[in-house]
């Protein structure tokens, strides 16, 4: 199995595969640390040789993640080569993301801009709070999207409100990002990381199989028909039937007791 020994910003939380995006030094921009140990950890979720139930993506500091360290940007004495490699780095990250077949929890506080803004598209449940503030932040410093932002955004709010939001570089608030399906609810401020991870840990406790079904249905729905589209949920939903999660779930129901969906996976 693999180890965590050694990863500063990944760690196991019980069953849940807790990494840090961003942290309190520059400014909570992205830390690239951050997301090359969360790459390695998520491709040995994959791999089967580290054993998680959900992931839980946070930012160590007051935001999740301000974006890119425009600094390092200013500084960097070939610019278009130095941000092609760290785009390349986020988007392995952002692949690894994607292709996790475990639930993904975001804790949202404070800003969530650029690249952190892309990370919460990617996310499947995320946690904000009255003051947490997303904005594209693209185009204040002249540069175009990364992190996945102009493929998730139209496929969340539709790709007239992408436009709007990405041309305009728009800063929505924590209400509005919940009306428009970026958010998927507000609690307080204060308890956004408490919540994120009470959810991240209920998720970890349910029907993993059943939830890489889930998944894997919704991301394919965009290229199928309806008929496709009901052929593929038929055998899903067979597969889940004649397997250790789908028969523990109805047997616990039968027997009116708490489905241990956690034993046999």
């Amino acid at each position: 199995m693999t180890s965590l020994d050694g990863f500063s910003h990944v760690r196991l939380e019980g069953d849940v595969l807790r990494i840090a995006i961003a942290t309190a030094d520059n400014g909570t921009s992205l830390d690239f640390d951050g997301v090359s140990q969360g790459t390695t950890a998520l491709q040995a979720l994959a791999a089967g040789t580290l054993a998680a139930r959900s992931v839980l993506l946070i930012g160590e500091g007051a935001n999740f993640c301000a974006g890119g360290n425009v600094r390092a940007f200013a500084a960097a004495e070939n610019r278009g080569e130095f941000v092609d490699y760290l785009a390349r780095t986020l988007h392995d990250f952002v692949r690894a993301i994607d292709a996790t077949e475990i639930p993904v929890v975001a804790a949202v506080q404070g800003w969530a801009a650029g690249a952190g803004m892309s990370l919460v598209c990617a996310s499947d449940v995320s946690i904000g709070g009255p003051s947490t503030k997303l904005r594209p932040a693209y185009p204040s410093i002249g540069y175009t999207p990364d992190g996945g932002m102009s493929w998730t955004l139209p496929r969340i709010v539709g790709i007239a409100k992408a436009r709007e939001i990405l041309l305009t570089d728009a800063i929505i608030g924590g209400d509005e990002a919940v009306r428009l399906g970026i958010l998927s609810r507000l609690v307080g401020d204060d308890e956004i990381r408490e919540e994120a991870l009470r959810v991240a840990r209920t998720l970890a406790a349910g029907p993993t199989a059943a939830y890489a079904g889930i998944k894997r249905l919704l991301a394919q729905s965009g290229q199928r028909s309806l008929s496709e589209q009901l052929d593929a949920e038929t055998a899903s939903i067979s597969a889940a039937a004649a397997g250790p999660t789908g028969r523990e779930g109805v047997d616990a129901f039968v027997e009116k007791r708490r489905a241990d969906f956690a034993a046999g996976q």
